[in-house]
This record gives C-alpha cells, sequence and structure tokens, in this order.
C-alpha cells in the first residue's frame, strides 16, 4: 500500500500541471508502473487534447501489458472531444487500475465499470480526499449546477477596503496582488457589478502572472447605466459578458455589441437587479467551473447572504485606516448574532506583507437581495 500511495501521490503532482488550462476539463494525473518500475506518465494539459491515461499509455508501449495503471481520476467511457480511454486501457492490457476518485460526471463516468467487467482489477479511493480537494470547483460545479464562488476581497486591520473618500489603491502589497491574477488565471471567470466598473474602471485581466488564457468578464449591470468608455469593454485582450434586466434600452445593447461585448438579459429580482441564480444558471451551462466574484460591498453582501460563497479570500494588511472608510459588506445584515452566517477555517497564509485568510462556509443563512449598482469599491482595480 505505501508503494501504491507513492505513485498516487506522482499522478496527482502530476496532475497539477494543468492547473488553470484544464477547463472546463479536471486535472487528472496518470503514471504506468511495471514490476516497481516507472514505464509511462502523463497530465491532462489542454480541453480537447489527449488525456492523462492516453499520453502515459503512449510513454510506455509494450511495457504497459501486465502493469498497473495509477489514475487520479475514473477513466472516462464515452467519445467526447476525444476517445474513451477505457478503451486505449484495454487494447494495452493493463492488468490493473487504481484510481484516486470516481467522475461525479454522469457522462464521462462508468469507466470503472465498464474496466472490471472486462476482467481489469480496478481499485478505487486511494487518495480520493486529495484528488477531489485538487478538483473542488469541478466536483462542485458537475453536482451542484452552478459554478464554485469564490469571494476575494483585500482590506485593512481595521476592516476597510477603502479610505471614506473611496480610495482603494493599494490595500495590500504587490505579492498579494499577484496571487489575485494567479488566482483569476484559476477562475472562468471573474465577475463584479454595475458600481465597481463605473468608479474603478478595473480591466480585471491576468497580467502580473503568466495565464492560459483570460477569464471571461462577468458585468451586472441591470439598466446599462455604465459609460461605454471603460476599459472592460475593450473585448480584444479578454472576452466580456455583461447581464441586464428588461429595463436596459435596446440602443445601449446595440451600442455594447458593436464593441464586442456580449449583453444578455436576465430575469429581474424584485428590487429590480438581475437575478444571481438565473446568472450562475447561465454560467454554468457555459461550463465555468470556478467564478472569482471581486465585487463591491452590496453586490458581495447579496452573494454571502443568498448562500452563493463557497470560499472566501480575504487579504488583510497590516494598516489601519483609521475612519469610517468603507467595509467588505453592506445591506441589512443580520439582526441576531445567531443568524450570521459561520465559517471554516482552512487556511492563513503570510503573503509578502500581508495575510490571506481562506474560508469555506459551515452553514449558510437565506438571503435578501441588494443593489449590484451602489459604492461597490474594493480592490478590483488590479
Amino acid at each position: 500500500m505505501d508503494g501504491d500511495r507513492h505513485w498516487m501521490e506522482q499522478a496527482v503532482a502530476l496532475a497539477a500541471l494543468g492547473e488553470g488550462q484544464t477547463m472546463p476539463n479536471p486535472l487528472v494525473g496518470a503514471v504506468i508502473v511495471q514490476q516497481g518500475r516507472l514505464v509511462g506518465q502523463g497530465a491532462h494539459l489542454w480541453p480537447g487534447e489527449p488525456h492523462a491515461e492516453i499520453l502515459a499509455l503512449a510513454q510506455a508501449g509494450k511495457a504497459a501489458r501486465g502493469a498497473t495503471l495509477f489514475v487520479t481520476l475514473e477513466p472516462c467511457n464515452h467519445w467526447g472531444r476525444t476517445p474513451p480511454c477505457t478503451h486505449a486501457i484495454l487494447e494495452a492490457g493493463i492488468a490493473r487500475v487504481v484510481v484516486g476518485a470516481c467522475d461525479p460526471n454522469p457522462v464521462a463516468a462508468g469507466g470503472i465499470a465498464a474496466l472490471t467487467a472486462a476482467g481489469v482489477e480496478v481499485e478505487t479511493g486511494l487518495l480520493e480526499t486529495v484528488v477531489q480537494e485538487q478538483n473542488r470547483a469541478f466536483f462542485f460545479a458537475v453536482t451542484h449546477g452552478r459554478p464554485y464562488v469564490v469571494a476575494k476581497w483585500a482590506m485593512t486591520l481595521d476592516g476597510r477596503v477603502a479610505t471614506v473618500s473611496g480610495d482603494s489603491r493599494w490595500v495590500t502589497g504587490e505579492a498579494a496582488r499577484r496571487e489575485v491574477h494567479r488566482l483569476r488565471a484559476q477562475s472562468g471567470a471573474v465577475l463584479v457589478g454595475r458600481g465597481t466598473v463605473a468608479a474603478d474602471d478595473p480591466q480585471l485581466t491576468v497580467r502580473l502572472v503568466s495565464a492560459a488564457r483570460q477569464p471571461l468578464r462577468v458585468v451586472l449591470d441591470s439598466q446599462l447605466r455604465l459609460p461605454l468608455d471603460r476599459k472592460i469593454f475593450d473585448t480584444r485582450d479578454a472576452p466580456t459578458l455583461l447581464f441586464h434586466t428588461e429595463k436596459a434600452s435596446s440602443q445601449k445593447q446595440a451600442a455594447l455589441r458593436e464593441r464586442g461585448v456580449e449583453v444578455l438579459q436576465c430575469p429581474s429580482t424584485e428590487a429590480g437587479t438581475v437575478d444571481l441564480s438565473e446568472v450562475l444558471a447561465e454560467l454554468a451551462r457555459r461550463q465555468i467551473r470556478q467564478l472569482l466574484v471581486e465585487a463591491g460591498p452590496q453586490l458581495m453582501s447579496t452573494f454571502l447572504r443568498q448562500g452563493f460563497v463557497d470560499e472566501m479570500w480575504i487579504y488583510i494588511a497590516p494598516a489601519v485606516e483609521g475612519g469610517a472608510g468603507r467595509p467588505p459588506t453592506l445591506g441589512s445584515g443580520a439582526v441576531r448574532m445567531a443568524e450570521v452566517s459561520r465559517w471554516e477555517w482552512v487556511e492563513t497564509t503570510r503573503i509578502g506583507d500581508d495575510l490571506r485568510l481562506t474560508l469555506r462556509p459551515r452553514q449558510q443563512s437565506g438571503a435578501q437581495t441588494d443593489q449590484e449598482s451602489g459604492g461597490e469599491r474594493g480592490e478590483s482595480l488590479v
């Protein structure tokens, strides 16, 4: 078992090579071992390109016959952009397959059953929690029907994301800002509201780190009141999708489309704002697995209150605003302490001079919708 664990750990490390590149596919790594010796290895790196198992089999060649395949995720058993991996495994004569985690996607699942039916010895569950954590956004999106939502903000020690004048450049240092760009590169889309775009004019692109591709930039603007000169409407470097309600003018829609912006009408709430559940459903249809929310205080509150935040990345700078600056969330809030949402600590990390807190919800409460447009200023300028 110690030997099996060693080889699966190598497969997990290989899978990590595709981080930020494989979306909407999961991260998968595979190694082939013949009599205790590594004869083939591979990682899925790009959608539409060979899966990890296929690359490992190609490298192993004839040495794959009678060998053991260690793969982090259940081999696929369907025809997609690539042929089924189970067919190749059987043709190569693999005798034993050790799987980290079963595939939650019903379209791709079935590989374990197919291999077992063909007489291959199959074992599952080795480093399962590690594999699921590595692909947590993929697993969540497939099983919940919406993207895994990561909320991010940066604030001072006294809980301010901007000064009273709205200035927030910069709350944190360069190391923390670089990490935010890395988080963007790992996300399928980045979302903000109208207020953030109007006040801060962010680009919301990946620039401080290398990226395989730019995330989709998503803007919520119920009545399309944003000026057309905002940087986010320059679609030469990254695509932009703008959600609005039926109250938006057709002339403004046409003007945005001329600039290459995709404009999509969405059902509105009683408050006249864009319905977040519809936004997430549309992003899920586009196979966005992870959504990064860099919204201002009111829209951030709406995401939190509606239970649509699955992970928080909070950067705390060793600085004190010292007055009536802007908090990371706004709204009516909980009346009693028993009503507040509770979160679990995942990680606390020093990033340069700043501290990053990573949290996931212990429980989530209901939500009261706020306007997505007012007073939105965080650190979305980068």
